[in-house]
């Protein structure tokens, strides 16, 4: 019990230097594509008020919201008022209802931040993790599909994820789909949230939910699975909705999707997958998920919600999004650091009276743009110093001893090589930056 009280809570992290350098290349990869496509940053309070976020996610969604009680005099009640962000789209939906007559339209964003989900954790599964986001409001033009596709695939690639595949498809097309299996509108949402398990369970266990919890017929429901399953389901999806006019626009979606992005982001890497469902709520034309081999589950996901901002009480306008789980990625990456932590140049305290000197060589190394770090331990022993410095990575180490003292003098060690040259103390910058321009 003494360790356990040490650990972070269930379904998070502490990340330590390595780790924090390692997240934030991969969150630099996707800020450097983000921004070539045009997207504006945008940063969000990371709790909203609980009526803002409740409703968006679906019945099981919502259960997965982290709910913040009410404080202060009002604690007692046990009721709740605020909650942590779920996703990154919801305050998207709420900024563009506030302040949508400042934003540019359309308006591109980009926004990387932690989210929070009170999940089961599991492999690649936590509480908190960090979502990378982009997201167009503001046109209906079938180029803003591409266009986020597009930057989405493009960060995915900056990242390192060197293998994927976009599973495209409509929820128009499942609409119409629904229609032709004869589910009632009521029942609709419910089946497409079962449906949306397939993913993760065996299609007997998602026919025995859509009979016993959607109530929807034996017949239908294994109808319905098999039917979006089997090997020639795009077929059998493309039969089924000849006849029926929103799945007919659904599937033109895909297709104009497949058309416009699959030249850019590669056609091998880009499919219509008539069982992929997304089961928010607020999804209303082209949805997709990509997934890449050793990563469980998808790494990405998003799609069209073209009246979720209106539900927040503003004009009723379009959006578009693409979702990036950065999770997975960095942890199919690897543990490599890549050389990143070393330092350039390890200044060494032989002697407590030249502290003043090499807090002057240090600071003078820094401002000239190095990497430099001084001995802060309290040996004087050498040995030790130059142990520190390896420690550290340093590519070269400044000593001052007596003897360099009296001259006026430094000592450069190379500290792969051993190999030493003295210069004049106040020739030392130009003789370090010499040797990070050869």
């Amino acid at each position: 019990m003494a360790s356990q009280q040490f650990e972070p809570p269930s379904g998070t992290r502490d990340f330590l230097a390595g780790d924090l350098r390692r997240r934030e290349r991969v969150f630099a990869a996707a800020r450097t594509v983000f921004e070539r496509y045009g997207f504006e940053p945008l940063q969000t309070p990371a709790f909203e008020r609980l009526e803002t976020l409740t409703g968006k996610y679906g019945d099981e969604g919502d259960k997965l919201i982290f709910k913040i009680l009410k404080r202060g005099a009002h604690e007692a009640s046990g009721e709740a008022d605020m909650a942590l962000r779920y996703d990154l789209t919801v305050p998207l939906a709420r900024v563009v209802a506030a302040h949508g007559s400042r934003l540019p339209t359309p308006y591109k964003r980009y926004a990387i931040g932690p989210v929070w989900r009170a999940d089961r954790p599991g492999r690649g599964r936590f509480r908190e993790f960090t979502q990378c986001d982009v997201d167009v409001v503001g046109s209906s033009s079938p180029l803003v599909e591409a266009e986020v596709v597009c930057a989405g695939a493009d960060a995915l690639d900056a990242m390192g994820v060197e293998d994927f595949t976009i599973l495209v498809n409509s929820r128009r097309a499942l609409t119409g789909l629904m229609q032709v299996y004869g589910v009632p509108a009521d029942r609709a949402a419910g089946a497409l949230i079962t449906l949306d398990k397939l993913d993760k369970q065996r299609p007997e266990a998602v026919v025995a939910e859509l009979v016993d919890g959607r109530g929807l017929e034996q017949s239908v429901a294994q109808e319905l699975v098999r039917d979006v399953t089997v090997e020639d389901a795009v077929d059998r999806m493309r039969a089924a909705l000849k006849d029926n006019a929103e799945g007919r626009d659904g599937l033109a979606e895909v297709d104009r999707l497949l058309e416009l992005a699959g030249p850019h982001v590669g056609e091998e890497r880009i499919r219509f997958a008539p069982n992929l469902v997304r089961g928010l709520d607020y999804y209303t034309g082209s949805i997709w998920e990509v997934v890449a081999p050793g990563m469980p589950g998808s790494i990405a996901s998003g799609g069209r919600y073209d009246h979720l901002i209106e539900t927040l009480g503003g004009p009723d306008v379009t959006a578009c999004g693409f979702s990036i789980g950065v999770e997975r990625i960095i942890g199919a990456l690897g543990d490599e650091d890549q050389g990143t932590d070393r330092i350039d140049v390890a200044v060494t305290v032989m002697n407590e009276d030249y502290a003043t000197d090499a807090l002057g060589f240090v600071q003078g190394l820094r401002r000239a743009g190095h990497r430099a770090e001084i001995f802060l331990g309290t040996s004087r022993k050498l040995g030790k110093q130059l142990k520190w410095a390896a420690d550290r990575q340093a590519r070269y180490a400044l000593l001052q001893g007596d003897d360099e003292h009296a001259e006026g003098t430094v000592t450069i060690r190379d500290m792969e090589s051993g190999n030493q040259e003295r210069v004049s103390a106040t020739d030392v910058f130009t003789a370090i930056d010499s040797k990070f321009t050869m």
